[in-house]
């Protein structure tokens, strides 16, 4: 009887040994299994930045299109910062988030809507102070967000010269 059990035993360890495997490599380094969650500043670089400066590029570009598509993926990208932290520094993140993006997203989308190469400038310069706005509210004012200029790399001042 004994060793009915422990072999029944081995063999459900075994299975459900089996069963983990077969699940493969994503459910061992999904984040739900690792505790891994990237920073704020991790989602600003790897998702949130890429897709300001993509949106730049396709408006200058006139690629309205394109333009549409990255303002979406910018939109949903904040969205998931702030379900990502919901709090930081005691300020709810999304909420700080939806108040200085809220308007610059409507009137860039007004602008990509109609094709309207001006008040897209505008509305993307007014999403880009609304972006420095927030870095300064949290105390990270070291990181500004510009316009991009057609031989610039990035949409980040680097330089180290103080804002005027």
């Amino acid at each position: 009887m004994v060793a009915a059990i422990a072999t029944a035993a081995v063999l459900t360890i075994g299975i459900a040994a089996s069963r983990s495997l077969a699940a493969g490599s994503e459910a061992a380094h999904s984040p739900q299994t690792s505790g891994y969650l990237p920073s704020i500043s991790d989602l600003m670089i790897e998702t949130i930045q890429p897709r300001h400066e993509r949106l730049w590029r396709a408006g200058q570009d006139g690629n309205w299109e394109f333009a549409a598509y990255e303002l979406g993926n910018l939109h949903g990208a904040f969205g998931r910062t702030g379900q990502a932290h919901p709090v930081t520094q005691n300020i709810s993140l999304p909420e700080m988030i939806a108040s200085v993006t809220e308007q610059p997203f409507k009137d860039l989308d007004s602008a990509i809507q109609s094709k309207d190469g001006t008040a897209f400038t505008k509305a993307y310069a007014d999403l880009t102070d609304a972006c420095n706005s927030c870095h300064q509210a949290l105390n990270h004012g070291a990181v500004e967000i510009v316009v991009p200029s057609r031989t610039s790399a990035s949409d980040m001042k680097i330089d180290g010269a103080p804002r005027n």
